[in-house]
């Protein structure tokens, strides 16, 4: 465990049971915790390595939790979920290496225009994710998930990172023709291929925090669990007006970092 005060360790758990509801809605509970762990653990020559691996560590556990909840109660296509993760995975490490070579901050102005439309045309499309196609999806449409959902989002996860799963949500239901929930659903199970990827280059390297992470997950996971309850309960609407909440938020909070940080 770092050396941090009970009133941190506290706040950290809050925001990794608050992470955890988000990111089982509509993706982007990361927003929320990565923030939270780099203002509450110790400053360092490696704090912001810690704060990405003791968050990949904690939020796995929140994502297989939120993961199991909904196939038990919703269908999910689980082989196609897992070849996309996947392609995740294998397009996240190609996204770190140009990451390497090319600055972020060229492409976040883009990355907030595209939010931004996206936001404008859930909002000004009503029935966007409301009603599943009642066909299943071709194999040109399930090629076309792993590469746009996979590759593509993997890409931009390992190259930028923040809205990935909100991405994710947003391409499933407009490539595979799923409802907002069932979208939520096989993205838990994306995350997971890629979270475990992630993790493990984080643990090779030594820059977990266990015993915190231990604690953090617990909460996580309740946030996971009860994320993907309520979503189940309250339907493709709910997760409708937390998708735009989301997506603005995350157009506000590139801004800052971008211009005024």
């Amino acid at each position: 465990m770092p050396d941090i005060s009970l009133t941190a360790v506290v706040l950290l758990c809050v925001a990794a049971l608050a992470a955890g509801w988000i990111d089982a809605v509509v993706g982007g509970g990361g927003l929320l915790l990565l923030p939270a762990l780099l203002l509450g653990l110790p400053a360092g020559g490696q704090a912001a390595q810690f704060a990405l691996g003791t968050n990949k560590a904690v939020a796995i556990v929140g994502t297989t939790g939120a993961a199991v909840t909904y196939a038990r109660r919703t269908p999910v296509d689980v082989g196609t979920a897992v070849k996309i993760g996947l392609a995740a995975l294998a397009g996240a490490g190609g996204g770190a290496l140009v990451a390497a070579a090319l600055s972020a901050d060229v492409l976040k102005p883009v990355v907030m225009m595209v939010l931004l439309g996206v936001g404008a045309f859930v909002l000004l499309r009503p029935a966007f994710g409301t009603v599943p196609s009642a066909e299943p999806a071709s194999r040109r449409r399930v090629l076309a998930a792993i590469g746009i959902g996979g590759v593509g989002i993997g890409f931009y996860d390992g190259l930028i990172g923040p809205g990935t799963g909100t991405f994710l949500v947003l391409t499933l239901t407009a490539i595979l023709h799923l409802d907002l929930v069932r979208a939520s659903a096989t993205a838990k199970i994306v995350n997971c291929c890629t979270n475990a990827g992630a993790l493990a280059m984080f643990a090779w390297a030594g820059t977990v925090f266990w015993k915190l992470a231990a604690l953090m997950a617990v909460f996580n996971l309740a946030g996971g669990t009860l994320g993907a309850r309520t979503a189940l309960r309250r339907g493709s609407g709910f997760v409708r007006v937390v998708l735009l909440t989301v997506v603005f938020a995350l157009v506000v909070k590139m801004a800052y970092d971008q211009w005024l940080a």
